[in-house]
């Protein structure tokens, strides 16, 4: 069985398309992932790690009205930073992703774990969210195989 990021290339590869990534939580795991299959700079246009609030509105074009409003890790947040990468990049798609790794970090309503995820495509931007209950080794990890389903999950759906 082919690995999530070989079967999203085809996909790309196939329909000409190019994706842009927009990390913070994740830290490049999505990209490393994307970057380790050969060939993968036929699809891939590139990504940003936008750590810190600043670095979002900067590279990204996130607004401080959104940030201010609904915080890194909202619904709103990784939508504005898909987009901006998407643009960025000249991209056809982008996926986002901003989470609270851990192990500090954590609020009410937004618990270690939380993470939002962005997808942005020409059609149309989606986004989805999870909890995850590991470590923060493995809640990057969880967000980088969750990052990549939902674009396969957009992908497939296209099909």
């Amino acid at each position: 069985m082919e690995s999530t990021e070989l079967t999203i290339g085809n996909f790309l590869r196939h329909w000409g398309l190019k994706l842009a990534l927009a990390e913070s939580c994740t830290g490049g795991l999505v990209a490393d992932r994307i970057t380790d299959i050969p060939g993968s700079s036929d699809y891939f246009a590139g990504g940003v790690v936008a750590y810190s609030y600043e670095a979002k509105v900067a590279l990204l074009g996130v607004s401080w009205d959104t940030l201010r409003k609904h915080g890194a890790v909202s619904r709103e947040t990784v939508i504005e930073m898909a987009r901006g990468a998407r643009v960025a990049f000249g991209a056809d798609l982008a996926i986002s992703v901003s989470g609270i790794a851990g192990p500090g970090g954590g609020m009410p309503g937004k618990p270690v774990g939380y993470t939002w995820f962005g997808l942005s495509t020409v059609e149309g931007d989606w986004a989805r969210n999870f909890t995850w209950e590991g470590d923060r080794r493995a809640n990057k990890a969880a967000s980088a195989d969750a990052a990549l389903q939902f674009l396969l999950d957009y992908l497939q759906k296209s099909a």
